[in-house]
């Protein structure tokens, strides 16, 4: 078997690494068409986004060489393709479908006119410009039936469907809609197209509100993935999985799967990484953790994505209303239109998150007017787009407008109706939302047990949930309430604190917990274990954790970063470009300038605009990664590599722990948080007083050295 034949075998199995190695072997590889094709196709599998694309380059020029206009043109369409699904960068996208279509003037029936058409239509998707991409998916279809290209009848109806939904026929678009997921699980087109699509389903039943729908298309998708999903669909499997636990909980699921994502698509998304890291963002913000909520929303925005509403709702629950409410009215009146196949630039459907995060800031700053506003918009969206999440989320702006006016009845109606369809859909953060709202009408109204009522299962959701700042704010509005808003309740006593140790000895660490004790060796992971549990509740970044355990520096604390102490700064290990990258994001730089010009020339000021954005996002992402004198920024500060190792190091001690002392590993497992801050977060429903003892003076190295060799067999 040639070198080629066993690149494509392996491709055909999809085994990415194997058939990049075989092309990898082949002497001038760019002389042979099957090679630079099978090169493309399986250095995207791999994560090596502009290998791909150079490939496809590569291809192009071959073929023009070789007089194949139509060839080329196919290639030139995939290098469209491929750049729309993953850069974001819409100009290099035209020029490259305007070289195809000049090359194909002469060539009716090729099948790249169905490439082109199928790319165009979401260049004008992206672009907001939705006639232009209703005429260009009705000639995808046309032409993908008659060209036998299925991926662009597919990818057509996909987007006629969307488009439809976004004028205000929901029930046509999702009729088409539906046929397009039959199409998919009768496995009618490749698997990147499956791929690609179903995540298109997803999103359009997201925008809607659809949870229901979007739980079934997730699901669907899901299981078609395993083993099937080709480049970064199975990471875009796990974002949808994150929105949807986010939905339903728990937070420290959603965060894993959101963590996840980001990891998996870090290799193929440029722009669109921003889409992952806020949903990180959200899924943190509604766990508490506000630190690394807007460590993941202010990285979302260094790739030129929207934060909003969760920065906005950060700063909220942050204390400062203020900022608040004038981010998220600038972020309604001036929405950034990030080039995004998944949620398109134009329509009212992408404001209803905004003027959902507008009526709780509005209603916490006690602002009126504006609340009436978001409650109204809210509200005409829910009519326009019928579904039973719009009207939830229309419904409880409407009860806290009610509430400000002081018309409890209309507050109790409407957060009633909210309370009851967020609990039927299975959201039980937004319920508990609607509760404390409804709470709150009781209260004014003077139910004040109904109140309780409320309140308390509002703390019961929000705890079960994994909310613990939602939960520790119900606790305090239940101690805050007078003596008359409940019956005192019998004293129940708190459970006993169950008692543990973790103590350094002679030997290494001697470990006693739940009657069993074991001696583990003296662990760096131990070490910064031994730290965490000192104080429970408390963030150490990973820095300090590092130099303690060194010895060199002393922890801040949350409340210290708070008053104003310098805090490492945060690093979310986002890529630096290496010089492959940086070469493409120059010849993309190229092709924008020439996009530009021809914009500039022809007085066309919306191109221009959508072109200087691409090149203020080519220019900020090659100065990201360029350092002084020209000079490429290493991958990795410190606080990322302190991240690593400290994570590092944690989870092997952990895992050593478990499997020495299993029902001690368990607990750890759920308690100790690692990432950029550590920290360890008992369960205060069952709570554990540890003993850490007095760590003892280090030894010199001798003597070190001497007493390892008088350690017990027994230590594990």
């Amino acid at each position: 078997m040639t070198d080629v034949e066993a690149a494509k075998a392996a491709l055909e199995h999809g085994d990415w690494p194997a058939a990049l190695e075989a092309v990898g072997r082949v002497r001038s590889p760019t002389d042979d068409p099957d090679v630079l094709t099978v090169r493309a196709q399986a250095a995207y599998g791999v994560g090596e986004l502009e290998l791909s694309i150079g490939s496809w380059e590569d291809l192009y020029s071959l073929r023009l060489q070789e007089g194949a206009e139509a060839d080329a043109a196919w290639a030139a369409g995939m290098v469209a393709m491929f750049l729309m699904i993953d850069t974001g960068l819409m100009a290099p996208v035209r020029g490259w479908l305007r070289r195809a279509e000049r090359l194909l003037a002469n060539h009716p029936d090729a099948p790249a006119h169905a490439v082109v058409a199928m790319t165009r239509t979401y260049e004008r998707v992206m672009c907001g410009d939705p006639v232009g991409a209703l005429a260009s998916a009705t000639l995808s279809i046309e032409l993908g039936r008659r060209l036998d290209v299925p991926p662009a009848v597919t990818i057509g109806q996909t987007a006629t469907g969307r488009l439809l939904i976004a004028e205000g026929l929901v029930d046509e678009g999702l009729e088409l809609l539906d046929d397009v997921a039959v199409q998919l699980m009768l496995g009618e087109v490749d698997p990147l197209t499956t791929g690609m699509m179903y995540c298109e389903l997803i999103c359009a039943a997201q925008g809607l509100f659809l949870h229901d729908r979007a739980r079934e298309w997730t699901e669907v998708m899901e299981r078609w993935s395993h083993g099937t999903a080709y480049g970064g669909i199975h990471g875009r499997c796990r974002v949808h999985r994150a929105e949807l636990l986010r939905l339903t909980g728990p937070c420290d699921v959603a965060e894993a799967e959101a963590l996840g994502a980001c990891e998996e698509l870090r290799p193929w998304m440029r722009r669109e990484f921003g889409w992952p890291l806020v949903e990180l963002g959200n899924i943190r913000l509604r766990k508490g953790d506000l630190l690394g909520a807007e460590e993941a929303f202010l990285a979302a925005h260094e790739h030129a994505w929207c934060p909003h509403p969760g920065l906005a709702l950060l700063r909220l629950a942050q204390g400062d209303v203020v900022v608040a409410a004038d981010l998220v009215s600038n972020a309604i009146e001036h929405p950034i239109e990030v080039p995004w196949k998944e949620r398109p630039p134009f329509g009212d459907l992408r404001l209803a998150p905004l003027y959902d995060a507008q009526a709780e800031i509005a209603a916490a700053a006690k602002d009126a007017s504006t609340l009436t506003v978001a409650a109204t918009a809210l509200r005409d969206i829910a009519g326009r787009y019928p579904s039973p999440g719009l009207a939830a989320s229309a419904a409880l702006a409407t009860a806290r407008e009610a509430l400000l006016d002081g018309d409890i009845d209309a507050a109790i109606d409407a957060a009633s109706a909210a309370m009851a369809a967020w609990t039927d859909m299975g959201a039980p953060y937004e319920a508990a939302q609607a509760r404390v709202v409804l709470g709150q009408a009781h209260h004014l109204a003077g139910g004040t047990a109904r109140a309780h009522v409320e309140w308390t299962t509002a703390m019961a959701s929000f705890t079960g949930f994994g909310a613990i700042g939602r939960a520790a704010q119900m606790r305090e509005l239940l101690a805050a309430a007078p003596e008359t808003l409940h019956p005192r309740p019998a004293v129940i006593e708190p459970p006993a604190a169950a008692t543990a140790v973790l103590r350094r000895t002679g030997r290494g660490h001697l470990v006693c917990f739940r009657d069993r004790e074991v001696v583990m060796p003296d662990l760096k992971g131990l070490r910064y274990l031994e730290r965490l549990l000192a104080e429970p509740g408390r963030e150490f970044h990973v820095i300090d954790l590092v130099a303690v355990e060194h010895g060199t520096l002393r922890v801040r604390s949350t409340e210290g970063r708070r008053q104003g102490d310098v805090a490492p700064a945060p690093d979310v290990g986002l890529p630096v470009l290496d010089d492959e990258a940086r070469n493409a994001y120059r010849r993309r730089l190229v092709e924008v300038e020439e996009d530009l010009a021809e914009a500039e020339a022809m007085h066309d000021l919306a191109r221009r605009s959508l072109a200087q954005r691409d090149r203020d996002y080519l220019v900020a992402e090659l100065t990201r990664a360029v350092g002084l004198g020209g000079r490429a920024r290493t991958v990795g500060g410190t606080s990322e590599r302190a991240r690593s190792s400290v994570t590092r190091s944690l989870r092997y001690a952990l895992s050593k722990l478990k499997a020495s002392h299993s029902e001690l590993g368990a607990h750890l497992g759920r308690t100790v948080r690692t990432g950029t801050y550590c920290s360890y977060e008992p369960d205060p429903l069952a709570p554990v007083l540890w003993d850490l003892g007095s760590p003892p003076t280090p030894a010199s190295p001798e003597a070190r050295t001497a007493r390892s060799g008088s350690q017990r067999s027994t230590v594990l």
